[in-house]
């Protein structure tokens, strides 16, 4: 291994660390203060330099199915869950459609590499790569929603991509790490994910509910 590769893991490992370790302690603070954003900030661009290392190393090094996934995957929820903030009740602009067609491009370009790949099937790349395709369908298709939809569907877009994006670091560190149990010791952060996302989504639901004004959604009795 060469000193370049070193360096690199170093790095990758480095801010992998540190981006799952404060990506979990926001998981368990309060959300939408100052403190939330700041350190939002830095777990994004802590995580976006843990899917460029990855990706150096994918093209320099060593090419691994479900890492080459996971680094079009990852920086695609990242930057798409973070630009749901600023774009907000507006919906998505050119910049989110240009963004949502260079990552369909890596995703074809990857596809005929992973069927290729000698081996058995990767259940965890093929199952990756299709969240993208699905993720990617859905910002498609969002473009044909109503603008007002926005007002609150931002909000469930920035959650499901960046909570998503915080354990699929954790199902690399666990392919990484973790040789038992193979594929399901890492499917098992994703399916935990999934619950995180649900419980946030319900929890956002309820908020939505009880800030509602009264006679919100009832027919008027009086125009019957």
């Amino acid at each position: 291994m060469t000193s370049a590769h070193l360096a690199n893991i170093a790095v990758h490992v480095g801010a992998g660390t540190l981006a799952l370790l404060i990506g979990f302690a926001m998981l368990a603070r309060r959300k939408g203060t100052a403190a939330h954003r700041r350190w939002g900030k830095v777990f994004c661009l802590l995580a976006l330099v843990v899917s460029l290392s990855a990706a150096v190393g994918t093209l320099c090094f060593r090419f691994i199915p479900v890492f080459a996934v996971l680094t079009v995957l990852v920086p695609y929820q990242l930057v798409s869950g973070w630009r749901s903030i600023h774009t907000r009740e507006r919906g998505p602009s050119v910049i989110d459609a240009v963004w949502t067609l260079v990552a369909l491009a890596l995703a074809l370009m990857l596809t005929p590499t992973l069927v290729a790949a000698p081996g058995r099937p990767d259940i965890v790349a093929y199952a990756s790569l299709g969240t993208l395709f699905l993720l990617l369908a859905y910002d498609a298709v969002r473009w044909l929603f109503p603008r007002r939809w926005f007002a609150t569907l931002w909000r469930y877009d920035h959650v499901y991509k960046l909570v998503a994006s915080l354990f699929a670091l954790l199902s690399a560190l666990v392919g990484n790490v973790i040789r038992v149990g193979q594929p399901w010791s890492q499917i098992a952060p994703s399916a935990i994910g999934l619950l995180t996302i649900g419980y946030f989504f319900v929890q956002r639901r309820r908020q939505e509910v009880a800030t509602r004004p009264a006679g919100y959604g009832r027919t008027d009795a009086a125009a019957s």
